[in-house]
């Protein structure tokens, strides 16, 4: 399985997430509103940590077994 998230990046842009999980910036706006979905800010930029990403994803998983 291929994989769309850059495996030299420790901290991803919104839209590398939206294309990760394929969902729109609104979604993933909402779920970084919703602290379901961790992110940083630098500046007036927002980024999600690689590792956030996998949490959230282990998350879903667990709530969806």
């Amino acid at each position: 399985m291929s994989t769309a998230l850059p495996t030299t990046h420790q901290a991803l842009t919104v839209p590398e997430v939206m294309e990760a999980l394929r969902l729109s910036r609104f979604k993933v706006y909402d779920l970084i509103r919703s602290n379901q979905l961790q992110s940083i800010k630098i500046g007036r930029s927002r980024r999600v940590p690689a590792d956030a990403l996998h949490v959230f994803m282990q998350n879903q998983l667990r709530e969806a077994a």
